[in-house]
């Protein structure tokens, strides 16, 4: 008996526990290297954890919902014992030796709760698409296979409904009142859910931002003509160019790199007594993903074309929906940009995302009546809304670097596209 314990490494910096969501495997189970045991889920984002050895999954030592700490035994592995059924091992096989001839890189791993189902099944592997890590083939990918293979392709067309037969006089319904009518509450349901680790923590760092930091929030309109002229002048091109649409929040993450390098206590942060004034600019993007909001960083935003942000964005945005952003791309910033205009927001107070002091929410761009040179036009208005932390940036700095990304989008020639 050769014994692995399974464990998990350092998860980062700034988490020191995590939650284990659910297991894959249990007690008994044969297991193989690198095949997904459980899912762990920190306050910033969700990952796989492989097998460490094939074999087989003797003991699990925290179940479904623990909290785990780095380098915690979780489970121990027999790596010599094989286990008692090997009908997955046959089905992986039996699945598997078909395609070896002409076997690639690139082709798709079955799990073996996969490959035993779609033995089963009688569903080939060309029928099925992967989606787990790496393109491998899980068994809700093969259950998807089958009802696609089960639903029929045209639905029978809905019998006729029977006539019903007019009511007599007497079967006529009598009036009444109104109230009578209204139907009672009688099923009031509720559930309780317990937080995700990210909704704890968004929580926890939202309250903290809010009792720790003096914030302020001081607004301003940009008249989006000339962004929006530039753009569809010139997206078709870029697009051809660069392999990425030209979208608008680059223009605003551009727009805010000039201003914090007019105003560099708006790209500061607060530690203890000191200020510390940061010689770079890692600009956080709020992204919506279905586990709550988080706020990947685009590193170094002052060396990136618009071009290079475009890219990061849309990987982002997907990374997100997904839930494959990693630590890394969480950790850190400068400064954050939040685009509620995306859902319709039309004004806000955006709450600084500590240890940050400064953040930029930008809303939804709609036409509106402005005064220009004594005459009444319409212009495609967006509202700006920067929140700041008062301990260190007076009213000035925060007005002034406002300022500056208005002014900044609204004469887009001093933002270069790289075309």
């Amino acid at each position: 008996m050769a014994i692995i314990d399974v464990t998990i490494s350092q998860l980062s910096e700034s988490v020191a526990e995590a939650t284990l969501l659910n297991w894959k495997k249990k007690p008994g189970d044969g297991v193989v290297e690198d095949e997904i045991l459980f899912e762990i889920e920190t306050d910033k984002v969700v990952f796989d954890v492989p097998s460490p050895s094939s074999g087989v999954l003797v003991e699990i030592l925290v179940g479904d919902g623990g909290t785990v700490l780095p380098n915690q035994v979780l489970a121990r592995i027999d790596s010599e014992a094989k286990p008692m059924a090997t009908a997955q091992e046959e089905a992986i096989r039996n699945v598997s030796a078909p395609q070896e001839a002409t076997a690639t890189p690139e082709e798709s791993i079955v799990m073996p709760a996969a490959a035993k189902l779609m033995a089963e099944s009688g569903i080939k592997l060309s029928q099925v698409e992967g989606t787990g890590r790496d393109g491998r083939v899980t068994k809700g990918d093969v259950l998807q296979a089958i009802a696609a293979e089960a639903e029929p392709s045209s639905p029978p067309p809905p019998a006729p409904p029977e006539p019903k037969p007019a009511p007599t006089p007497a079967q006529k319904p009598k009036p009444v009142e109104a109230h009578r009518e209204a139907p009672l509450m009688t099923d009031r349901p509720e559930q309780r859910v317990p937080m995700t680790r990210l909704r704890a923590r968004i929580a926890e760092r939202l309250l903290q931002s809010q009792a720790t930091n003096a914030i302020l929030t001081t607004f301003n309109e940009v008249n989006m003509q000339g962004i929006i002229e530039l753009r569809n002048r010139y997206k078709a091109t870029f697009e051809k160019e660069h392999g990425v649409k030209l979208g608008f929040v680059s223009f605003f993450v551009k727009a805010t790199v000039h201003a914090l390098r007019k105003y560099p206590v708006l790209n500061a942060s607060v530690d203890g007594k000191d200020i510390i004034y940061h010689g770079y600019f890692d600009i956080g993007i709020a992204v919506s993903s279905p586990r709550g909001l988080v706020v990947p960083i685009l590193r170094n935003a002052d060396q990136m074309t618009i071009a290079d942000i475009e890219r990061k964005i849309a990987d982002y945005s997907t990374k997100a929906k997904l839930g494959n952003l990693s630590l890394e791309e969480l950790t850190g910033g400068t400064f954050s940009i939040s685009n509620g205009g995306v859902f319709g927001s039309m004004l806000s107070t955006p709450i600084i995302n500590p240890p940050q002091s400064a953040i930029l929410g930008i809303h939804a761009t709609k036409e509106r009546a402005v005064v220009e040179d004594g005459q009444i036009v319409i212009r495609p208005m967006n509202y700006l809304a920067m929140s700041y932390d008062h301990r260190i940036i007076d009213g000035r700095e925060a007005v002034l670097g406002l300022s500056a990304i208005k002014d900044a989008l609204e004469d887009p020639a001093r933002l270069l596209l790289d075309l």
